[in-house]
């Protein structure tokens, strides 16, 4: 009797992740799908074609948008990780009130809505006298970026033991030696937990970047908006799919090679 309703309880809890995962990935599925498809209707099936691939790759508007995203999230997410330790490593060194206040001044952009954020930066932007393009785009992604760097290296502060830090003063090494061959070793995973995050971080936005960016400028979060308010084409299935399998592809190199290492 005990082992029949397990048995029910695992069979009724599988149906639900099933149904879970076909909740997630049937929409990603069927864009998959509709971007090898030669007809641009998406209720009947053409037959199976590259050509919207080719069209992807051919078009400079999305191969422009590419490229500046790729720039516009590895510059930023270098620039937050730079900053956002320095942060992390003054604000460690202050006391408990200070720095429970600090902390919590630096986690209101987490918290914060990212309309808010975007209309903010545009105006401080206009009132500031920047014009609207690149640049501006790029120092909002490095202010949204530095919370989530912080938050990342400040547990690895917090492991770190600073007598070893005081020894290596100690012995002969200046304060710039000890931090990069004592303490930058052992904050080195928050560093790149909060680059990599700040890297997809930037990637993903589009509320922020849509306020700040200004005539002429496109990553592909707006590109891909702007496309689909005159209409889906085919070639913005290819690009999404490519993206995800990027993604995927990734996701799964690093989880191997933190399973092998375990291993």
């Amino acid at each position: 009797m005990v082992k029949s309703r397990k048995m029910i309880r695992k069979i009724i809890s599988d149906f639900y992740m099933v149904l879970i995962l076909i909740f997630l990935y049937a929409p990603i599925l069927t864009m998959m799908i509709l971007s090898f498809n030669q007809s641009k209707s998406r209720a009947r099936w053409g037959g199976f074609t590259l050509d919207w691939y080719l069209q992807m790759f051919d078009s400079r508007s999305i191969m422009s948008a590419l490229s500046t995203t790729l720039i516009i999230a590895f510059v930023s997410a270098l620039a937050a990780a730079v900053i956002g330790t320095a942060a992390a490593i003054a604000i460690q060194s202050m006391r408990l009130v200070p720095r429970t206040i600090i902390m919590g001044i630096t986690n209101i952009p987490m918290l914060n809505a990212d309309i808010v954020t975007g209309i903010s930066l545009m105006l401080s932007f206009i009132a500031f006298g920047v014009s609207l393009g690149f640049k501006t785009v790029l120092i909002a992604h490095i202010t949204f970026n530095i919370p989530y760097v912080i938050l990342s290296v400040m547990p690895k502060l917090k492991q770190t033991d600073k007598s070893t830090y005081e020894a290596a003063l100690d012995l002969g090494a200046t304060p710039l030696q000890a931090f990069f061959k004592v303490v930058f070793p052992d904050i080195l995973p928050g560093v790149l937990s909060g680059f990599l995050l700040s890297f997809t971080m930037s990637l993903d936005d589009f509320i922020i970047t849509h306020f700040t960016k200004g005539a002429g400028i496109n990553t592909l979060s707006t590109l891909i908006y702007s496309e689909v308010r005159r209409g889906i084409k085919p070639s913005m299935y290819a690009l999404s799919t490519v993206i995800f399998l990027t993604v995927l592809i990734l996701l799964l190199i690093v989880n191997f090679r933190s399973f092998k290492k375990k291993n």
